[in-house]
């Protein structure tokens, strides 16, 4: 796998991961959905989500980079999709997290097959 391809995916899981945080936060989620207070197992299902999916984003930045590099610059994704999220959600959250739906799984099949 290339550093392109890493950085590829490695960025589409921290913006899903950091999304799926921040729409587990009441205010963003009333945002997404209208709804004054969110859910408890939804919220807990979202922070879930959003912690698996930054853990996965270490996977292509080592596979990418190697141990000691990978972290460093898995560490540096994650601050870029939380950049990438707080910009998408505050300019259209109801695409941020379309977007995030969809990247995620096709940056986990794209890190999977390469």
């Amino acid at each position: 796998m290339s550093s392109w391809q890493a950085s590829a995916y490695a960025l589409a899981l921290t913006f899903a991961g950091m999304t799926a945080l921040a729409f587990a936060m009441e205010r963003h989620h009333e945002q997404l959905t209208g709804e004054r207070e969110i859910p408890r197992r939804r919220g807990q299902l979202l922070r879930l989500l959003g912690s698996l999916l930054l853990a996965a984003a270490a996977l292509p930045s080592v596979g990418g980079w190697g141990a000691t590099v990978g972290v460093v610059a898995w560490l540096g994704w994650l601050s870029a999709g939380a950049l990438v999220a707080v910009l998408w959600i505050a300019a259209a959250p109801r695409w941020a997290a379309r977007a995030a739906v969809a990247l995620a799984p096709l940056a986990l099949w794209g890190w999977w097959w390469a």
